[in-house]
């Protein structure tokens, strides 16, 4: 725990060096350090001195333009925009030039060769678009040596289904993009692992065994991720093909799944890439604070890459802490969900 702190500690240092430069940092960050009545390159001396800097307003992520998010450092470099949120007025964006790349390279190292064949083709059956996604994992099918294949999904467009409760026209979208998914899955042999969402993992597993065409590791993600659904995807769906939860966002990356222990109880229990996003579970109330092992909270993010720097970020998630692990000598999450709030209020 101390050597990560210390690790953590000095690439913090480093970021916000980086980003407070004005020959490498970019123009939302420097203007905003005008404002200051302090100088972060000199006052910033590790994580917890983030707290000077508040909370990260969502806001700042809607709108244009987002050229003022690009470090200086990258001008002239070709650079990706990926929106996340959208269902309802302006989505938030975040620009990117070689983070997706990096973050899915390193989850990569985390993924069983034996599940996941190198040289493998895939399939990505979930939300594309301007979503993080949609590249993250053809580029992570590359990185292992293979192909990646993809289906069109909307989940703007299931969202405005469900909100008028055209429960029929859902069920048809959803069945439309199975569809496309098996009718690819039947036609290259050489289709070994998949990404999907636990809705759609479900569905295509109504229709055919995975492991019979020859599907031999399943990477998943989405806010259905309950504890009875990894039970379910483990037991029953998959039928000994390997299955890998993550909890990433457009925002943070990709955090991995803790390795399943019995004694864990099919808890879905993620710690995120440090050091380059940091999450800890707050107080509703008092976000300022973080609150005990074991006890539920709002996830409260905070992204540190030389592309983008984003502290303590109030997610629209709740979870457990988790206590770091062997693996993961840092705090982790566990059994994220939409915060509740949120969900009371109808939002």
């Amino acid at each position: 725990m101390k050597a990560s702190r210390a690790a953590l500690d000095d690439w913090v240092r480093e970021i916000v060096q980086w980003h407070f430069d004005p020959a490498t940092g970019c123009k939302f960050w420097l203007e905003y350090a005008e404002k200051l009545d302090w100088d972060p390159r000199k006052e910033i001396h590790g994580y917890e001195d983030l707290a000077r800097f508040g909370f990260f307003q969502d806001e700042w992520l809607r709108g244009g333009p987002v050229e003022r998010w690009l470090p200086r450092a990258y001008a002239g470099r070709p650079v990706y925009v990926f929106e996340t949120g959208g269902s309802t007025g302006v989505p938030k964006s975040r620009i990117s030039v070689d983070d997706f790349r990096i973050d899915y390279e390193a989850f990569s190292g985390t993924l069983p060769d034996e599940s996941f064949p190198k040289g493998s083709d895939w399939l990505m059956l979930g939300p594309s678009g301007p979503r993080r996604l949609r590249l993250a994992v053809e580029h992570l099918a590359q990185h292992r040596g293979g192909i990646c294949f993809m289906v069109d999904l909307d989940p703007r467009w299931v969202v405005k289904l469900v909100k008028m409760n055209q429960q029929e026209m859902t069920e048809k979208y959803k069945q439309h993009v199975i569809d496309q998914g098996l009718t690819l899955l039947k036609a290259h042999d050489n289709i070994r692992c998949l990404f999907t969402t636990p809705k759609l993992l479900e569905a295509l597993c109504d229709k055919v065994s995975l492991e019979r065409i020859g599907i031999k590791g399943v990477f998943c993600g989405g806010t259905e991720m309950t504890p009875q659904f990894h039970r379910f995807a483990v037991e029953e769906l998959l039928e000994g093909v390997y299955f890998a939860p993550t909890y990433g966002n457009t925002l943070m990356g990709l955090a991995v799944h803790k390795p399943r222990l019995p004694e864990d109880n099919y808890a879905v229990i993620y710690y995120p890439p440090a050091p380059r996003a940091m999450i800890e579970v707050v107080d509703p109330d008092e976000p300022e604070k973080v609150v005990e092992y074991g006890s539920t909270g709002r996830v409260r993010l905070t992204t540190l890459t030389r592309e983008f720097f984003m502290p303590r970020f109030l997610e629209r998630d709740e979870a457990e802490r988790e206590p770091p692990y062997e693996l993961y000598p840092w705090d982790g999450v566990r059994n994220v969900r939409p915060f509740s709030r949120f969900q009371a209020k109808g939002n």
